[in-house]
């Protein structure tokens, strides 16, 4: 492979000011759009030596025939200039945008002679007010009756009006008291005019202030024994109390902030938009971000935000709104400084903050914003191999991709999971068809090994000796170790032999499985490997990956079945680790196991019981001094995370015992401290 393209331009022609460049294929499509304080410098990168580059970024690079950039006077410029080529060319690199649902929204038909009120999923409307979006259409409606009590504006429809008006005849919502408009008889074009501002002022700020006008001119009335008058005052503010409480409140009355919340991984990316006005929470909506290349978060929060703010690369109804006065997003971009003045000047020049979630209640908005991303990224990939069409034709495309000589029907994926070198766990899970058999996972508990390549061998060695064994044996745990999962009563033990095996990682990890295979003699079931950091396919003795294409279903349902093995192998490894410690503190004197249940829930986690002083152990209710003390020696002189048959070494060909079964179905654990990927340095759990 050559280092870098033939064509590529003399370094001394691209010029170092700001710009905005294009690749071009062959036929002169736009492949992507970007920009650059220095165009030389961000152009060089794409240059490097082509076996250094980004997986994805080298296929741009060899497919694009040509670059060419325009400078521009500033970087606000390259900012505009970017996103109207991104929209003119739709180009195949640049980041897609996919909305997750349409959402209902209160609109108010500015543009007509008597402005109506009503619930739509339409948001082209030509001069319409919007309010939302929110999450259930009748959340829309119950706004609408409390508020028409207050602000009593039309709600009958185009046809109903222009009868009434024709006719002098009050529409029929307007005679059973649900519509307000001139149509109604009982206000003039002029009087509802100004009832419909004052209605769209309210739901666009939230100003208890006309709460107070009402209670005070409730209390005029009853002063002047008017209590008629006063009891529709009454039940105005009750309605606007009510329409208060359905929002829910986070922050201060005068916050009106923009939060957005993203979960990613390699493939794509979840945006969880939290709209907050008057302090509080106007309207929640989410959306996926196809990645075509590996592009820096920051970068992707650039390209989320003009999204938002310039509307026309999400569907209808999801952008082209007036920035408020804060956007705040999970990381700042390079060119923060540039972003923000583009919002201000979306805002008519009012002045946009962009910041981050540092602390307080901002930050706790972020987290929910962050989670509700996380479990949206979630959804999103489990639908895409939940229909049978779609995960036929990705079982077809990864017995192509792969060289296989028929469909991979049965696929098992193996984990390895450790805590700093310690509590050596494994995980198998199973898919058939596409979806997952929990029935036939398997966890393993790995006695002694040198690394995560021989965990994985080890592993391997184990499964491959169970092969072909009889289908009708009863799914019970025995002394070779490797538990059962589910099953109270006797199921099949495997279905049948799997084509695929899939193991997570890259060269090594495949080479020890293969390894684990020829001893076996089993020659034919096919081995892969993925490697996270780019997602790419690694067969044996092979020197160069199998790269699936990015958006590809086959590579969503590898990464899907990778992923289920990340979580079932975490999952067993904190089910041990839990256990160990309870074991341990179980044996000092006084302390039963509702006080060892105690312990845990008052300092959360074993690491901060870790690190807790006697005199912090002792503020537990039902420890004393004396069992505190003996609670941190215990913890300090023996380690809690050593692997229970650490005590009694076991031939690394040997099995060894496995921990109590746990359900499958258990949700997906968070991070464990210090918890972390057998091939990478220490890092939080995975």
């Amino acid at each position: 492979m050559a280092d870098t393209v033939p064509w590529r331009p003399k370094a001394g022609e691209i010029p170092t000011d700001p710009g905005v460049y294009r690749w071009r294929d062959g036929n002169g499509r736009v492949l992507y759009v970007g920009k650059a304080k220095n165009l030389r410098a961000r152009l060089s990168n794409y240059f490097a030596p082509l076996h250094t580059l980004h997986e994805r970024t080298r296929r741009m690079v060899l497919t694009a025939q040509s670059v060419e950039w325009t400078t521009v006077g500033s970087e606000i410029e390259a900012l505009q200039l970017e996103y109207t080529w991104i929209k003119e060319f739709d180009p195949p690199f640049n980041v897609k945008f996919r909305d997750d649902k349409s959402y209902p929204y209160m609109a108010i038909t500015m543009a007509d002679e008597a402005p109506r009120v009503m619930v739509t999923r339409n948001r082209k409307i030509k001069g319409a007010k919007y309010f939302g979006p929110y999450p259930k259409i009748w959340a829309v409606h119950d706004t609408i009756d409390l508020m028409i009590k207050v602000f009593p504006i039309r709600t009958c429809s185009e046809s109903s009006y222009k009868r009434a008006m024709q006719t002098g005849k009050p529409c029929f919502p307007g005679q059973i008291g649900k519509c307000g408009g001139p149509c109604s008889q009982r206000v003039t074009i002029e009087e509802h005019r100004a009832l419909v501002e004052e209605f769209v002022r309210f739901m666009g700020s939230y100003d208890r202030r006309v709460i107070t006008q009402l209670r005070q001119r409730m209390a005029a009335s009853a002063d002047a024994m008017q209590y008629e008058q006063a009891a529709r005052y009454r039940d105005q503010v009750e309605a606007l109390e009510a329409v208060l409480e359905k929002s829910a409140v986070v922050l201060k009355d005068s916050v009106d902030l923009d939060l957005f919340g993203i979960a990613e991984d390699e493939l794509a990316a979840a945006v969880q938009l939290f709209s907050v006005r008057g302090g509080r929470i106007r309207g929640v909506r989410g959306w996926v971000v196809d990645k075509e290349l590996d592009i820096s978060t920051g970068d992707l929060v650039e390209q989320i935000v003009q999204g938002v703010y310039t509307g026309s690369e999400l569907p209808a109804g999801a952008g082209g709104e007036e920035p408020p006065r804060e956007v705040v997003v999970p990381v700042l971009p390079d060119d923060a400084d540039a972003l923000q003045q583009w919002l201000s000047d979306r805002r008519g020049g009012r002045g946009t903050k962009l910041s981050t979630a540092q602390r307080g209640d901002r930050a706790g908005l972020a987290r929910t914003a962050s989670q509700n991303a996380q479990q949206a990224l979630m959804l999103y990939k489990t639908k895409r191999s939940a229909d049978y069409t779609t995960r036929a034709a990705a079982l077809a495309d990864i017995q192509e991709a792969l060289g296989m000589t028929e469909a991979p029907l049965r696929m098992e994926c193996y984990d390895i999971s450790h805590l700093q070198g310690t509590n050596v766990v494994a995980s198998m899970v199973v898919f058939e068809d596409g979806l997952p058999r929990k029935d036939q996972y398997r966890r393993y508990t790995i006695a002694e090994t040198t690394d995560d390549t021989d965990s994985m061998y080890q592993v391997l060695t184990r499964r491959l000796a169970r092969l072909d064994e009889d289908a009708a044996v009863p799914d019970v745990p025995d002394v070779t170790g490797d538990a059962v999962v589910e099953g109270s009563k006797p199921t099949k033990r495997f279905a049948y032999r799997p084509q695929l095996l899939v193991v997570d990682g890259g060269q090594p990890q495949v080479a020890a499985a293969k390894r684990a295979l020829d001893e076996a003699g089993v020659g034919d079931i096919a081995l892969v490997g993925i490697a996270k950091r780019l997602e790419e396919l690694w067969l044996p003795d092979d020197d160069f990956p199998v790269i699936l294409p990015r958006n590809s279903e086959a590579l969503f349902l590898i990464q899907r079945l990778r992923d289920e093995a990340h979580r079932f192998a975490i999952s067993h490894q904190r089910t041990r680790r839990k256990r160990d410690v309870k074991s341990q503190l179980s044996e000092i004197p006084g302390l039963g196991p509702n006080r060892v249940a105690a312990l845990l829930k008052h300092f959360g986690s074993v690491a901060r019981l870790r690190q807790a002083t006697a005199e912090e152990v002792a503020e537990v209710p039902g420890v004393g001094p004396a069992t505190a003390a003996a609670v941190v020696r215990k913890l300090t002189t023996v380690p809690v995370d050593t692997p229970e048959s650490a005590s009694a070494p076991t031939p690394a060909s040997a099995p060894t015992p496995a921990s109590e079964p746990t359900p499958a179905s258990a949700p997906t654990p968070t991070s464990a401290p210090g918890a972390h990927d057998a091939r990478t340095a220490p890092a939080t759990g995975r």
